[in-house]
């Protein structure tokens, strides 16, 4: 029996043709750990909706700022920030939008309600259609898992609990709510909620499939993909005896694109003698691909088919998930942990070098991550050929609040670019009911309480810089650094910086009245920046400064000594600019037939 090539993909492809003719390329958002929270949401069964803010007359279910500066992610004003992000993006007339993962706080039943309601919404007004993949905050465990914070602000301005049972409360004397939409939705409630955006297939788009019914191109079927994408068709044995899903996918959401969404949480029990159904007998899946090779490895092989089949059938392969597969320390990893110690800075989530190679080779070339909160670009380069590029997608929730616009120009040429989120409407609306808390705290005598000021920023890129700055006095520091180090280097100027970097009794008189504007400690938030944000950062350190941190750098490396804490400050500053030097990742266009990245864009630090 003679085979006919379906009319709408041959329609398809002659119109994605003429698209790519006219090099008008195509254009997908990357929107990474939105975590977002619903400030104005509610809970289904119980009344209580927040804090009333004297702004606004609205109340809130908002954290407190306490709490969002002590974390990697802001809470609260993300919510804004996303929303000023989908309205750039519906200005710039893109279509698509991709979720690499965290796109909700936890992923609680509120939170679930009011991200849909904000997707269906730009789905309905500006035709975007949004598809998505999960992080290890959604979900949190693959099945339902109460819990809840205890870290809301309260009516006075003081901390309370949310929690899902009273059995999960603390006893900490706070006022407490019971609600089971503070819950941790698992995998089955999340897909349930989000299944119009990726997680199940839509009659609008040409092609979809998971990881567990593969079939040619040519015999796609739409109602045998609904059939196949069940959620109990999609589960997969991640220990002996532990069945858990896997929500992987590929969509073609318009011709001659496949988006491979895949699911990159590895859950691995905590005790195997214990109940493969308990929500609790799982551990984070916040390691990321480490875990793939030696307890997920049917991801691989279809990844492996799923490249071969995109090949075949001439279409351009984008990968997304949550987690990265390249180094994005820009080579830096084994100074870091040379100076803190292979616990720190997030160094347990570096993907193994073994990671890039096994996806290239399973034919992946593309792919757009988060989790990490830092815009960065990470380039593989194998013997055999193959490249793999890695672009980390910086969070809203985070300085520098932005995303990126990925442009496919042919099958071998992609432009990427990096969109700050700087001025965001109603970003300081809060500011009200943070004045309340931190009136609370001095009340009731708080020691190193948050710092005021950031009240006073004027706009979200600010606000998030604030952020970070406190994030690293408050928590990083202390968590992260030698105590004896950091006591000693704080006290020390950039002229002493300077002077400890040189042989004294072989150097001429040297100008260091410049080195005298800084101190090591803005040096080390300046670290924190360009990990952050990478050469974006550069627009907020001074050119002066970024200059001179160039020649402590090369002092120190020139340096031959056996004093422990000058060594210190020879990896440190090695750090620095290694972190300051990466790949570009502001404005870039990737070559994949000459396997090269050219810059786009040259940035400018600020003056003194």
């Amino acid at each position: 029996m003679k085979k006919h090539f379906p009319i709408f993909l041959l329609v398809a492809l002659l119109l994605c043709n003429n698209l790519f003719s006219q090099n008008k390329g195509i254009q997908i958002a990357f929107l990474a750990d939105v975590h977002f929270q619903d400030l104005y949401g509610d809970f289904s069964d119980n009344a209580f909706k927040g804090v009333e803010n004297p702004k606004t007359k609205k109340k809130s279910l908002l954290r407190t700022m306490n709490s969002q500066l002590h974390s990697t992610r802001i809470f609260n004003e993300n919510y804004f920030a996303f929303l000023s992000a989908l309205d750039d993006v519906a200005k710039r007339g893109i279509k698509i939008v991709a979720l690499p993962g965290d796109f909700t706080d936890d992923g609680q039943a509120y939170n679930l309600r009011g991200l849909k309601q904000i997707l269906d919404e730009y789905q309905k007004k500006y035709g975007i259609r949004f598809f998505i993949t999960t992080g290890n905050h959604d979900p949190v465990s693959p099945f339902r898992k109460n819990g809840g914070k205890s870290d809301f602000l309260g009516e006075d301005g003081s901390p309370i609990n949310i929690f899902s049972t009273k059995n999960s409360v603390k006893d900490n004397g706070q006022e407490t709510f019971i609600t089971k939409d503070i819950a941790m939705c698992g995998y089955f409630e999340i897909m349930d909620m989000l299944e119009e955006f990726g997680f199940y297939p839509s009659e609008k788009d040409l092609f979809w499939e998971s990881p567990y019914e593969h079939s040619s191109y040519e015999n796609y079927s739409f109602k045998k993909a609904l059939k196949s994408s069940e959620y109990s068709k999609r589960m997969y044995e991640v220990s002996p005896g532990f069945i858990i899903p896997d929500l992987s996918y590929v969509v073609e959401p318009v011709n001659g694109i496949w988006l491979l969404a895949l699911d990159g949480n590895t859950y691995l029990p905590k005790n195997l003698s214990n109940d493969p159904t308990d929500p609790d007998n799982f551990n984070s899946a916040s390691i990321g691909y480490n875990n793939i090779l030696s307890n997920k490895r049917h991801l691989i092989d279809w990844v492996k088919k799923i490249s071969k089949e995109a090949e075949k059938n001439n279409k351009i392969l984008i990968a997304f998930t949550h987690y990265p597969m390249v180094d994005y320390n820009d080579g830096a990893s084994e100074n870091i942990k040379n100076l803190l110690g292979e616990s720190k800075w997030q160094l347990d989530r570096m993907p193994h070098d073994s990671i890039a190679k096994v996806f290239a080779d399973a034919g992946l070339k593309l792919h757009f991550a988060g989790h990490l909160h830092i815009n960065d670009t990470g380039i593989k380069t194998f013997e055999n050929g193959k490249m793999l590029v890695n672009v980390q997608v910086p969070s809203l929730a985070a300085y520098l609040p932005g995303y990126k616009i990925l442009t496919v120009n042919s099958p071998t040429d992609f432009d990427v670019e990096t969109v700050s989120i700087t001025d965001v409407p109603r970003f300081d609306e809060l500011f009200p009911l943070y004045q309340k808390e931190f009136d609370a705290l001095k009340s009731q005598g708080a020691k190193d309480s948050w710092n005021i000021d950031i009240l006073k920023t004027k706009n979200y890129h600010d606000f998030t810089l604030f952020h970070l700055k406190e994030l690293v006095r408050l928590r990083l520091v202390p968590s992260d650094w030698p105590k004896n180090f950091i006591e000693k280097a704080s006290k020390l100027s950039g002229e002493d910086l300077f002077y400890l970097s040189i042989d004294t009794t072989n150097s001429s008189k040297i100008n260091t009245g410049k080195f005298k504007t800084w101190n090591f400690e803005d040096a080390l938030f300046n670290l924190y920046q360009l990990q952050s944000a990478d050469e974006l950062a550069k627009k907020d350190i001074p050119e002066r400064r970024l200059l001179q941190f160039k020649i402590l750098h090369e002092n120190f490396e020139k340096l031959n000594t056996a004093d422990k804490f000058l060594n210190q400050l020879k990896t440190f500053f090695s750090v620095l600019m290694k972190l300051s030097s990466g790949d570009p990742v502001d404005h870039f266009k990737i070559n994949l037939k000459k396997r090269k990245i050219l810059n786009l864009k040259q940035l400018k630090p600020i003056k003194d």
